[in-house]
């Protein structure tokens, strides 16, 4: 058996498997397919280009999917919405796709996503213009390429838990989301946590979990 779905998923960490499509054959999406229809699990898939698509949406009738991200999804009706609400930051327009893709997961498993794009730190100001919607959220995903710098700023500035989500734009000495990335590991500003290069899953799913213990009940 080449592929196995992890069913059990949401009932062990509160969310169904996000399918990884990236480098899965035509039959073994077509298999997962299969599985998820028969038992209505809603499922998210990253990494999806329009082929992958057309293939799920072949068997999954109502099959949803984003180009811009490329995060598929079913729409079994059986994901109830909640009450968090998470900040989508990007640094520029080209770190949009990325950052998209973490607004998308996180849409899809309840939650509200805010968008606020292309307000790097060569701009400043266009941060500031926007800074006080960011702070009413619970959790700030923000997504930067190049020098990576934004998220250090944006969490000297709020105080809900940042994510710092490095995504592989740039040239040269920024080594594809490398140098984005240490930037964010060493930065000096409290509250800032940062996933792999490219992440926009891993962010939007750490989110998630935080805001699940912030709206917990203590009692």
């Amino acid at each position: 058996m080449e592929v196995r779905l992890d069913a059990d998923r949401i009932r062990r960490k509160g969310f169904s498997e996000v399918i990884f499509c990236e480098g899965k054959s035509e039959k073994q999406l077509l298999n997962i397919a299969e599985e998820i229809k028969a038992q209505k699990l809603d499922t998210a898939f990253s990494r999806m280009d329009e082929d992958q698509f057309g293939a799920v949406a072949s068997v999954i009738d109502g099959f949803r999917y984003d180009p811009l991200s490329r995060v598929g999804h079913t729409d079994f009706g059986t994901i109830k919405k909640n009450s968090a609400l998470m900040a989508v930051v990007s640094a520029g327009s080209t770190d949009v796709p990325v950052a998209e893709e973490a607004a998308q997961i996180i849409e899809f498993f309840g939650s509200r996503a805010e968008r606020f794009y292309d307000v790097g730190v060569a701009g400043i100001h266009r941060l500031f213009d926007v800074l006080p919607e960011i702070r009413k959220a619970d959790v700030v995903i923000v997504a930067a390429g190049m020098d990576g710098a934004l998220p250090s700023v944006v969490s000297g500035l709020v105080s809900s838990l940042v994510i710092g989500l490095p995504t592989s734009v740039g040239y040269g000495i920024a080594e594809k989301g490398n140098t984005a990335l240490r930037s964010m590991l060493c930065s000096c500003s409290p509250g800032l946590v940062v996933v792999n290069i490219d992440n926009g899953v891993g962010a939007a799913l750490s989110a998630l979990a935080a805001s699940k213990i912030k709206h917990s009940d203590p009692g």
